[in-house]
């Protein structure tokens, strides 16, 4: 049975400006100056340059003139409707109107052109000149190393890439002459590099060591007869197996805790090895100074040719002529809201940035000043209270940004963390909680790691009472491995 029922609602739509200035405001900086380059390339009423605005134009601007009343793209305007003076006649000069960007003398020092690195897939290619590979070893060569995950692995079957070989060259190879190819990859630099797994990567790593390296022979006979044993620390067991003593054991461990377990992780994409720090806190005269950083963005001003070309129209339309078509007057028209609100947006994000970042800054205070250790307890709710914006304004901001400040470079959801209260009342952020989880840890005794029921004990006798199952969660978000994982051999 069909039942008809009316329904009223409230819906909030953004409007193109209002996504527009959403979507600039979760750009980091280097991606905000593509972004940026990419609106100059398909506008040109942009353009790049410094504000240049005559006195006697600004003595001629009232405040109370702004671009409110200037064509929205929803209203149906025949040509004869508009009134192309009016939206010409704003407040702000069009030839000054421009987006704000910080350019102190600290921050040109500080921009200093990065030296071009090569990716590691670039570095693998140019070692493969001193290997003295055929045509086809060099093909298959080039498959595999075009193939490596950006941790440094290989996870392509060889028989896919024997058969995108034959696919795209029609050349047939043998999953075998893949193999061999392979194994001489992953002995160029970093070696251990297109491994298939971690048990590989570490053999190949000791292979490449010299023979009289204490513990080499016994890790590699223990990581190809008891790895199992070996991922689970089963000392007891690896030395049965392999008929060996203690020491003998010990030199093996700590010979493949040396080695990389993810070599060349990181190194596949030039651009992944440096951070852009969006903004900079430091203290001067125990006053802080917050800048944003612009890094290469340009600032951005209505070009002066297209608003002669406006200024033209206006003239014309009063002598009743028109020197432009109307396709050439709506493409004026729609450039320019495009210019004004593209502008506006990138001035409305850089004042909603600072805002977050000051708001962070004086809940931080401490942390600014002294460094880690003082990090209060402090989410989202509470800078959007502060500065009375959206929680998903704030988000935005947070998301994806970095600070520099005197004490490292730290993205800012580092100052975020929930609060726990101690016996005494004082409430903590759970990142110091973290701190002494990974401090109580580093302490413990090797032959006998701490449970984690243990070290929610310990946290409870100084005083800050957490469950078992918190530690559990805490120390999985470290990194750091259950007890038994973290057992090493302590010889008498």
């Amino acid at each position: 049975m069909l039942n008809l029922q009316q329904k009223q609602s409230l819906q909030q739509r953004l409007s193109p400006q209002q996504i527009q200035y959403v979507k600039l405001l979760q750009l980091p900086t280097l991606a905000l100056e593509q972004r940026i380059k990419q609106e100059m390339e398909i506008n040109p009423l942009l353009e790049e340059g410094e504000d240049v605005i005559e006195e006697a134009a600004l003595d001629e601007q009232s405040e109370d003139d702004q671009f409110d009343d200037v064509l929205d793209p929803e209203d149906e305007h025949t040509e004869d409707e508009y009134d192309w003076e009016e939206f010409l006649d704003t407040e702000d000069d069009l030839y000054g109107y421009k987006a704000a960007v910080d350019h102190s003398a600290e921050e040109e020092e500080r921009e200093t052109p990065i030296v071009s690195v090569s990716s590691m897939i670039e570095s693998l290619r140019d070692q493969l000149a001193f290997l003295d590979l055929d045509d086809q070893e060099e093909l298959m060569a080039e498959q595999i190393i075009g193939s490596i995950d950006e941790d440094g692995y290989l996870r392509r079957s060889l028989e896919s890439i024997v058969d995108d070989i034959a696919f795209n060259h029609g050349i047939m190879l043998s999953e075998a002459d893949v193999e061999a190819v392979l194994q001489r990859i992953q002995r160029l630099e970093p070696v251990g590099v297109a491994a298939r797994d971690l048990q590989e990567c570490l053999l190949v790593q000791l292979d490449m060591l010299p023979e009289e390296v204490p513990g080499r022979d016994v890790a590699m006979d223990m990581l190809t007869r008891a790895y199992k044993a070996f991922t689970m620390k089963h000392y007891d067991q690896i030395m049965r197996r392999l008929g060996v003593d203690g020491q003998d054991l010990k030199d093996a461990f700590e010979l493949v805790q040396r080695l990389d377990p993810k070599p060349g992780e990181g190194a596949f994409s030039a651009s992944e090895n440096y951070i852009t720090p969006d903004f900079m806190v430091r203290v001067e005269e125990e006053a802080f100074i917050i800048t944003l950083q612009s890094g290469n963005a340009p600032e951005l001003r209505v070009s002066r040719h297209y608003q002669q070309m406006l200024e033209k129209v206006v003239a014309d339309k009063k002598k009743g002529r028109s020197s432009y078509d109307n396709e050439t007057q709506q493409f004026l028209k729609s450039k320019f809201e495009s210019a004004r609100w593209f502008i506006t947006s990138i001035n409305q994000r850089r004042q909603t940035m600072l805002a977050v970042m000051h708001a962070i800054v004086e809940r931080q205070e401490d942390f600014f000043r002294l460094g880690e250790g003082h990090l209060k307890p402090m989410i989202l709710k509470d800078i959007a209270e502060m500065i009375n914006m959206d929680i998903s304004t704030i988000s935005r901001v947070v998301n994806g940004k970095y600070v520099q400040t005197e004490f490292g470079v730290y993205e800012l959801k580092h100052f975020f963390s929930e609060g726990l209260t101690t016996d005494s009342g004082e409430e903590v952020s759970n990142k110091e909680v973290k701190a002494l989880i990974e401090r109580i840890i580093s302490e413990e005794n090797k032959k006998k790691p701490l449970s984690d029921q243990r070290i929610a004990d310990m946290l409870d006798e100084k005083g800050f009472q957490i469950a078992r199952r918190t530690v559990t969660k805490y120390r999985e978000q470290q990194g750091i491995p259950v007890a038994r994982l973290r057992k090493e051999i302590v010889l008498s």
